[in-house]
């Protein structure tokens, strides 16, 4: 079951951009810097490449992440993140950090 968040706090919104499995690792892997679709894909274990395609455009279509396309031979695309992206990027970094600290003792069970 969904329970709706509140628009008026911003959490719905933030983690609207952020839900799903991939965003998150994804949007942790573009701290840095650009990276390729194929270096993306190889530090995302698991992740298809047709579900790669959709999170990043969907992470594109929020004002998250930039496509460039390097006009090289041979051609290839990376990603980055854009000035919001980086900002989502420190609160999800302090998530992480949260969730590091406290879910050894909080641990679900069942």
């Amino acid at each position: 079951m969904k329970f709706p968040l509140s628009d008026s706090c911003g959490l719905g919104p933030a983690l609207r951009v952020i839900g799903g499995r991939w965003k998150s690792v994804l949007i942790w892997e573009l701290h840095e810097g650009p990276v390729r679709f194929g270096e993306l894909r190889r530090r995302a274990p698991g992740i298809s490449e047709k579900v790669l395609m959709q999170q990043l455009r969907e992470l594109e279509a929020d004002g998250v992440v930039s496509r460039h396309v390097v006009r090289e031979k041979p051609l290839w695309v990376e990603y980055e993140l854009t000035p919001a992206g980086q900002k989502l990027n420190d609160a999800v970094h302090t998530l992480a950090l949260w969730g590091q600290e406290h879910a050894p003792s909080h641990a679900r069970t069942g």
